[in-house]
């Protein structure tokens, strides 16, 4: 009987802990729809009164625009997939109280690695895939690993490493492809990878392929990784409490450099993903692709959560997916990183508030005691 009251106790606490995270992130969503349809009432000439006709005018434009159609479902599904790997990756950094803001290279060694195996020929496509993923996790894995060995052996600051990291990613990807015989230098892109590693499309008339069940089968691995091994309570309290970690017997650079590996990976996983099931081919980068930095948003909102970071996904890249739609409606798609902009504002105030209720204890610890 004892057994089944604590139980129901700590079932009650576990939700009670659960919805208390969504508040924030949910209170985010609305106050950016709120402010957001202030512009679309500029764009479309809306009077203060119709505020909400042009509230229900912008929700019913970017639902249209994202799941108004099997077509259109299945292409958000195209930029959930990678927003999934990147929000992944970020969150196993966060975790570990690092930020890798080099998820962006990461993901762009992934593409180059799956492109340069799509080239090997005559494998059969149950070999050919999985190698597609495993180059992967080793351009991306290798990425991460060298801003995290810097950080644990060296203590060098992994935001800036990373952000060179991602620099260099980007000129690797443009030597390999304009400068090596694995480029075709007239195209400025690697060839077209061989059929046997291109993943399996769901539709033949869209570019969403199997990759997105790859992403939440990863997204639950690291969920599992996180909060029901040893090794993920390890990194879980090195991000918590550095010093409070080494103080109980674990090691804070061992565990550091993991979680830059797994970070990298997962990145470099959604790279290889993305090249093997939309792109075909990796091109001369003007820029970066951008996926690597959307996927801190995705992270953010999720509050670091693996599987939070699926319904994350969903939102943000239905927010892209609809940009062209809003267009046409005369909304400027422009709003669409508005809303972005505003849901990680809000929810950073969230890490802003519990740092300085945090740093109150300990003050008041100190007092005390």
């Amino acid at each position: 009987m004892l057994n089944k009251v604590e139980n129901r106790n700590k079932t009650a606490i576990a939700v009670k802990g659960v919805l208390k995270s969504l508040i924030f992130p949910l209170f985010s969503i609305l106050v950016s729809l709120f402010v957001a349809v202030f512009f679309v009432m500029w764009a479309k000439e809306y009077s203060i009164t119709q505020y909400f006709e042009a509230l229900a005018d912008l929700i019913s434009v970017i639902i249209r625009g994202s799941f108004g159609d099997t077509s259109k479902t299945l292409e958000t599904m195209v930029f959930v997939t990678p927003l999934i790997f990147t929000g992944v990756a970020h969150s196993i950094a966060f975790k570990c109280g690092l930020f890798n803001i080099g998820v962006e290279g990461q993901f762009t060694l992934g593409m180059i690695c799956a492109a340069i195996v799509g080239l090997i020929p005559g494998l059969n496509p149950w070999i050919h895939a999985p190698l597609i993923i495993l180059s992967g996790i080793v351009g991306g894995g290798i990425w991460g690993a060298i801003p995290g060995y810097l950080k644990a052996r060296f203590g060098t600051n992994e935001v800036i490493n990373t952000i060179m990291m991602n620099y260099l990613a980007l000129y690797l990807v443009n030597i390999i492809v304009l400068r090596t015989p694995i480029g075709i230098a007239s195209k400025a892109s690697t060839p077209i990878i061989q059929e046997s590693a291109q993943l399996l499309q769901f539709s033949p008339a869209s570019r969403a392929n199997i990759g997105l069940i790859i992403g939440i089968i990863f997204a639950v691995l690291i969920y599992w990784l996180l909060w029901k091994t040893t090794v993920g309570y390890e990194i879980r309290a090195v991000g918590i409490n550095a010093l409070g970690a080494e103080y109980g017997g674990i090691n804070i650079a061992r565990n550091t450099v993991l979680a830059m590996v797994l970070s990298g990976a997962i990145a470099g996983i959604g790279g290889a993903s993305h090249l093997a099931g939309v792109m075909y081919s990796s091109t001369d980068l003007m820029g970066f692709i951008g996926y690597g930095f959307d996927g801190i948003a995705v992270a953010l909102l999720a509050k670091s959560n693996p599987i939070g970071c699926i319904p994350s996904a969903l939102l943000f890249g239905a927010l892209n997916s609809s940009s062209r739609i809003l267009q046409l409606n005369s909304i400027p798609k422009e709003i669409v990183y508005l809303i972005q902009s505003i849901v990680i504002i809000f929810v950073a105030t969230d890490y802003v508030i519990k740092y300085f209720e945090n740093k109150r204890r300990k003050k008041g610890a100190i007092v005390n005691g």
